[in-house]
C-alpha cells in the first residue's frame, strides 16, 4: 500500500486473493495460521505478501532480512514475534514443498 497506483500502471498485479486458495491455501497463509500471526487483520495482506515476495527472492531470510523486508508494514496488535515465526515457517514450509516436486 506504500505505492501509488500509478506507480504500477501496465504492470501485473498480485494480490493476496491470487496467490492461493480456501481449498489450498499458500504455504505463506498456511504459515501466518500456522503461528497465530494475524490478530485485526488489518496489515495481514501486507505481511503476506511481502512475505512472499521476500521468500521469492531469500529463501532462507534471517531474522534481520525478514524486519528489514516487513518494515514498511506496520502491525499495530503486537504480533511481531509471531510474524517473524511465520516468516521462518513459511520459508521451512515453501522448502519442503521444492524438495517434494519432481
Amino acid at each position: 500500500c506504500v505505492i501509488p497506483a500509478a506507480g504500477v500502471a501496465g504492470r501485473e498485479i498480485t494480490t493476496v486473493e491470487g496467490i492461493g486458495s480456501l481449498s489450498h491455501l499458500h504455504s505463506v497463509q498456511q504459515a501466518f495460521i500456522d503461528e497465530q500471526a494475524a490478530q485485526c487483520g488489518y496489515c495481514l495482506s501486507g505481511m503476506i505478501m511481502m512475505t512472499v515476495s521476500l521468500l521469492a527472492h531469500t529463501p532462507r531470510p534471517d531474522d534481520v532480512q525478514i524486519r528489514q523486508a516487513l518494515s514498511g508494514n506496520l502491525c499495530r496488535c503486537g504480533t511481531h514475534l509471531e510474524i517473524i515465526k511465520a516468516v521462518h515457517r513459511s520459508a521451512e514450509l515453501m522448502a519442503q514443498a521444492r524438495a517434494k516436486a519432481p
